[in-house]
């Protein structure tokens, strides 16, 4: 509501909500043998947003993607341009990033329009897809073979795990020293 206040009646301001395209739940969504090419979809609870952003998009006459100013928000936006095909198509699509919702913050970067930042879309698809290989196969691993459901791995915690218990066993065979 603020951002709309401050860009006046010639803009429409929706959202998203999020992310709005993921890889799917009930099976890997990549494809390692093709270069690890991801399977997006859109998940149920955000087909009706979808739909709704489609129907604005339809009737505007350029898009303005004014997602968080991190590779999350870039690859948000990258998933609305893929999402709103074709209702965005042949139309200008640009990203604004901002770090305030101040008037000036919101002018400025209207004003300053650029285009999707691929290196940063990459950077998210890359660490959502390694969380997916990881997660995915381990954590219903670990759960089956210690009989404990809840339990998970992941790209982060599986390597952070690993070395708080290389330490512990430092500590633990530690032979002090006697002066």
């Amino acid at each position: 509501r603020t951002i709309g206040k401050f860009l006046g009646r010639q803009y429409t301001v929706r959202a998203s909500i999020g992310h709005i395209r993921d890889l799917p739940k009930s099976r890997l969504g990549v494809d390692v043998d093709n270069d690890f090419e991801p399977t997006y979809i859109i998940p149920a609870d955000k087909k009706a947003t979808v739909k709704e952003l489609k129907q604005y998009a339809r009737d505007a006459s350029s898009i303005w993607l004014a997602t968080d100013p991190d590779r999350e928000g870039e690859a948000i936006s990258w998933h609305l341009t893929h999402a709103l095909q074709p209702e965005i198509a042949g139309k200008p699509v640009h990203r604004v990033e901002f770090h305030e919702i101040t008037k000036d913050a919101i002018d400025h970067a209207f004003a300053h329009p650029r285009s999707i930042d691929d290196n940063a879309v990459n950077a998210q698809q890359a660490r959502r897809i390694l969380d997916r290989l990881v997660g995915y196969k381990l954590s219903p691993l670990l759960s089956d073979k210690l009989s404990r459901r809840g339990l998970s791995a992941g790209r982060v915690q599986s390597v952070t795990l690993r070395l708080v218990v290389e330490r512990e066993r430092e500590i633990q065979a530690f032979v002090p020293v006697e002066y």
